[in-house]
């Protein structure tokens, strides 16, 4: 029965992809999409396709090629594997040259998928060059000065892409060109002298010239690439709009994906909190904090999206339909949601992981998905179920424990962390790396991933004296971290070093 079902996945997968092939030929890729795969009932038939299994770490970046054929995939492994998808089986894989995680990977247009390009936790960024022979030499061509987590490539271009990082700071690529052009620092609207930590990139599809980031607060900032001043200040290159719902500024949250649809609307989902579908008019200006009062009551709400839970990891968003009809995130419940565009409705939900969902990648023409997270492994989805698929049994059960998690979390005070504070939890957890090391559990205790409160190797006496050293009450640092705890303390001391450099100081959560 399972093999019988197997091969009815791949010819339903290779049917569109036949097709695909076809019409291609003689009319653009979009215009055959609309005609093949504009139905709810395609997406209410989508199934899991297969698994791809190569990768020995969490699997944070997937990505099309182009034209569909191919798949980029990069890990905590830090390798890179370019799949032929439909057939489950790697092309290549090759070491990526970063440190670190890689988190983003994008195979750049009209290079006959020769050219890769890659950023990670190290802050590099770096092109992967596939040569005759399956021979890949990698370089780096900029660097972030800390996390590096996305690049947006330049519509139609095959050298010019953008990356931001954890730094605040947002370049511009040309692979014609030695080295980056820095053009901007984003910084608080508050404070002109905090970074924002950004997350995430995207490129408007219609007019590259405007650009959308977001990151440790609650705005999304549109730019317009063509008013950038090189070397000028932070108050010469404002932005031209902001977004946000009325209800969360001022708020303790921030952005971890930015959406464009054809239709040049942004999604945005936002650390636990909803996603946000907004419309050009919804904007606040360039400076929101400058807006008034009255402005904000006459303005539309953005429409939200409910039900999933994004807050242990940094969680991209989507559209998905040839006309963007429908609206895709990963959750932390291990599902993907699927829900109506227009009204919100929630449609499906497709487990895809043991733990948590991160990555959500719809094909550039046809009804596919690929997805990927904490486990090892990338799904592979298509309509390919023999009946429509309804949402589970328990889909309230989850929902709801979803919003309990997220009212319990938001309940609790928030840790304030002094510079000295923090230096001395490096110093205790430096001291006993080796023993927790010597103890650590096998890696099959942790096959869940389980994201739990973990304190880092603090006994009775310690944990006195840090209560000691606090200040306002502050007793310990908690890291809710399951990857760092599988990474072992070295991991967390490094992960903590970035952060007392930057003088930051923040109540942890994982990044995959």
């Amino acid at each position: 029965m399972a093999v019988a079902s197997e091969a009815a996945c791949r010819r339903a997968a290779s049917c569109f992809f036949e097709v695909g092939r076809q019409e291609i030929g003689s009319s653009t890729p979009r215009a055959s999409s609309r005609r093949i795969s504009g139905s709810e009932g395609l997406v209410m038939r989508m199934h899991q396709y297969g698994k791809l299994r190569g990768h020995d770490g969490c699997v944070n970046t997937v990505s099309f090629n182009p034209a569909g054929n191919l798949l980029v995939s990069g890990s905590d492994d830090m390798d890179i594997i370019l799949w032929d998808w439909l057939a489950k089986t790697q092309r290549l894989i090759y070491p990526s040259g970063h440190q670190e995680n890689v988190f983003h990977a994008r195979v750049m247009p009209f290079t006959d998928d020769s050219a890769i390009v890659t950023v990670a936790a190290d802050g590099q960024v770096r092109v992967g060059q596939l040569n005759e022979g399956g021979e890949v030499t990698t370089k780096q061509i900029g660097v972030h000065d800390d996390r590096a987590h996305k690049l947006a490539i330049e519509p139609g271009s095959p050298y010019i892409f953008y990356s931001c990082g954890e730094d605040g700071l947002v370049q511009h690529f040309d692979l014609r060109n030695d080295s980056p052009m820095k053009l901007f620092s984003c910084y608080s609207f508050s404070n002109s002298r905090r970074r924002v930590r950004l997350n995430t990139i995207a490129i408007d599809p219609w007019n590259p010239n405007y650009l959308s980031i977001g990151g440790s607060d609650e705005y999304v900032r549109v730019y317009d690439l063509r008013r950038i001043q090189l070397g000028a200040s932070n108050d010469m290159n404002q932005p031209v709009d902001t977004f946000c719902p009325k209800h969360l500024m001022g708020g303790k949250v921030h952005i971890t994906g930015i959406a464009y649809s054809y239709a040049r609307e942004i999604l945005v989902s936002y650390n636990d909190e909803h996603i946000y579908l907004f419309q050009n008019n919804m904007g606040l200006g360039p400076n929101p904090e400058s807006t008034q009062a009255e402005f904000l009551d006459r303005l539309e709400q953005p429409q939200a999206y409910t039900g999933h839970r994004n807050f242990r990891t940094v969680k991209g968003v989507s559209f998905f339909g040839p006309n963007d009809e429908y609206v895709l995130s990963g959750s932390d419940c291990g599902n993907v949601f699927v829900w109506r565009k227009k009204g919100g409705e929630l449609l499906r939900m497709m487990h895809g992981d043991k733990s948590v969902v991160n990555c959500i990648e719809p094909h550039p023409h046809f009804p596919f998905l690929a997805t990927s997270g904490i486990d090892k492994t990338v799904k592979i989805w298509t309509p390919s179920a023999n009946k429509v698929m309804s949402l589970p049994k328990n889909a309230k059960q989850i929902i709801a424990s979803n919003k309990r998690a997220r009212e319990i979390d938001a309940s609790r005070p928030e840790l304030t962390l002094s510079s000295d504070l923090i230096m001395h939890v490096l110093r205790l957890q430096r001291r006993q790396s080796e023993l927790y090391r010597e103890h650590e559990p096998a890696t099959a205790d942790l096959a869940s991933d389980d994201d739990e409160s973990f304190f880092a190797g603090f006994d009775d006496a310690n944990r006195n004296g840090l209560a000691n050293d606090a200040t306002r009450g502050t007793q310990i640092l908690m890291i809710r971290a399951g990857k760092i705890k599988r990474l072992g303390l070295k991991s967390v001391t490094t992960y903590l070093d970035s952060v007392v450099n930057q003088e930051c100081y923040w109540v942890f959560s994982s990044h995959v």
